[in-house]
């Protein structure tokens, strides 16, 4: 099984919650069966079959709601691996063969059958997910005779970075707001998207969520801003009620890094040179805002002039990306 980080359990935590259980069912997942649910029937239920070869599951999730006179239950895989896994659809059609087999021991039938069982794979990885969603397409052709004895179970895909999202003053619930912010090049979208969750989650009966996603927000938070302010990240009781303020603070944090680089850049340009002092400057800022500097950025940095660099140093807080500061003087492709 992946590893995973802090906000990837995070990322758990707020699915722990309903109220994000039921805007993920209904602005993501098709059917007309959701017209009938009872939402507020919607509560988390216990997932801890064990096989003889298994260990207990902590990754599944397990929700069940009423939808006319019987219950639908919903099985919510959460993936964080970095490749899709072609083998999903086994993994699926395995999982649920146990829930199944528990709902069984565990009486939970409806006129002497299974209920309705709804499996969903909320994928949240960079590249396409490119595999079956039926296991009945993990085999090889059957022979003549033998198709009707090849499994079928399909399960739903959520896959977050191909979703057609609205615009961040249009988000739907909070589902969406999630994925917006997960999606965000910039920090001024996480931001603006920030203040439309205030706004959503100011409800007294919100306010668990909103804890749980103030926590998760200062976890994603702490992959982007400078290493020395974290600990003032991290003093912020309420990072929602305070995301009006936060972009003047960010940019104070992101403003007094640079600062930093710049003298620590001056200091090595005593022994290097003041253009190569400078250009480690700009670099250390883009490693701040943005990750890893890619080779071809490097090459331009370090035959830049000083005004290049300067105009550069100024730019890197409202850029989306290092291709968007470098415009046209970015890679080619």
């Amino acid at each position: 099984m992946p590893s995973h980080t802090p906000h990837d359990t995070g990322y758990k935590l707020l699915f722990s919650h309903p109220e994000m259980v039921r805007d993920l069912l209904t602005g993501y997942m098709p059917g007309e069966w959701l017209k009938e649910a009872d939402f507020t029937s919607l509560n988390r239920v216990n997932a801890s079959y064990v096989s003889e070869k298994e260990h207990q599951r902590h990754d599944d999730m397990v929700w069940r709601l009423k939808v006319g006179q019987q219950w639908v239950w919903v099985y919510l895989l959460l993936e964080f691996q970095s490749k899709p896994d072609p083998w999903m659809a086994l993994r699926i059609m395995v999982y649920l063969g146990l829930l199944s087999q528990h709902l069984v021991n565990e009486g939970e039938l409806q006129n002497g059958l299974l209920p309705p069982i709804v499996p969903i794979v909320l994928y949240n990885g960079t590249p396409q997910w490119p595999h079956p969603q039926d296991v009945a397409d993990c085999f090889g052709p059957s022979l003549p005779g033998l198709e009707h004895f090849r499994p079928r179970l399909r399960y739903h895909l959520v896959d977050e970075a191909r979703l057609k999202l609205h615009p961040i003053a249009e988000v739907r619930n909070l589902a969406e707001a999630l994925f917006k912010v997960e999606q965000s090049g910039t920090l001024k979208n996480t931001l603006d998207i920030m203040q439309t969750l205030d706004a959503l989650l100011g409800e007294p009966q919100m306010q668990p969520l909103r804890r749980t996603i103030s926590t998760w927000l200062k976890l994603l938070l702490r992959r982007k801003v400078p290493q020395a302010n974290i600990h003032e990240l991290d003093a912020i009781d309420d990072i929602l009620k305070e995301s009006s303020m936060l972009e003047q603070t960010i940019e104070r944090w992101f403003e007094d890094a640079t600062m930093k680089g710049v003298r620590q850049g001056r200091q090595e340009g005593r022994q290097e040179g003041e253009q190569k002092g400078f250009a480690r400057a700009v670099t250390l800022q883009l490693q701040l805002r943005f990750g890893p500097v890619p080779e071809w950025a490097q090459e331009r940095l370090s035959s830049a002039s000083e005004e290049q660099l300067t105009h550069w140093l100024g730019a890197i807080l409202t850029a989306q990306s290092i291709d968007d500061l470098f415009g046209a003087d970015g890679p080619v492709h």
